[in-house]
């Protein structure tokens, strides 16, 4: 006599079940999303003195330095980029990826450490010790983005119009421009491109201060 075995029935989930399965599923996708990150411009670099240079004296003695002021879109902490490939006429944000502080705060802190750092005192607007006939340096940046020329290659770039006043008098305004190229293709890539492009136009700067009329002696 054959014995013929039935199949038992697969249990039935119930919806409560069924829900808390979705629930990690759900959670395990999101796992895999980017870690969010804060960028900033890193430590202050050590700058050599060149030999034979009269690298050790400050073009100045002083300077009042005002804040860095820019467009309503560098007042953010959001990590722009330009796609030159693609459409050169709009920035987009990165989703994950933030500055510490704005681009315009970043750029003074990092400009007055750097002329800080050439020797010269730096002083704020605001400051009581700003004498009669101190230089004060207005910046103003233009544009500070990372702009891809392709998928895989990006350069940080950033151009500011500096204006030296003494005694309420323009001595002279220039505009600078520096771009440095991304080691790699992403926001990291873009923050440290975008440092040493700051870095190279803190030089700039202060090599043009450098040619500015000394103040009269009092």
């Amino acid at each position: 006599m054959r014995t013929i075995v039935t199949p038992s029935p697969l249990p039935r989930r119930s919806p409560a079940l069924i829900l808390a399965l979705a629930a990690l599923a759900l959670a395990g996708c999101a796992s895999k999303s980017p870690t969010p990150a804060r960028y900033d411009f890193g430590p202050l670099p050590e700058v050599a003195a060149t030999p034979g240079t009269a690298a050790g004296a400050p073009p100045l003695a002083a300077l009042v330095l005002a804040d860095v002021s820019g467009p309503a879109a560098l007042d953010s902490e959001r990590m722009q980029y330009r796609l030159l490939y693609a459409d050169a006429q709009q920035t987009r944000p990165y989703a994950y990826n933030h500055w510490s502080g704005t681009p315009l705060q970043l750029l003074t802190q990092r400009l007055r450490a750097r002329v800080a750092q050439a020797g010269v005192k730096v002083l704020a607007p605001s400051d009581a010790g700003a004498a009669a006939g101190t230089t004060l340096l207005r910046i103003e940046v233009e544009e500070f983005t990372q702009t891809f020329s392709s998928a895989s290659q990006s350069q940080g770039s950033i151009r500011l119009r500096a204006s030296a006043f003494r005694n309420h008098q323009l001595l002279d305004q220039r505009t600078f421009a520096r771009s440095s190229a991304a080691a790699s293709a992403d926001a990291g890539g873009g923050a440290r491109a975008l440092a040493e492009a700051s870095d190279a136009l803190s030089a700039d700067l202060l090599a043009w201060l450098a040619t500015l009329p000394a103040a009269a002696k009092r």
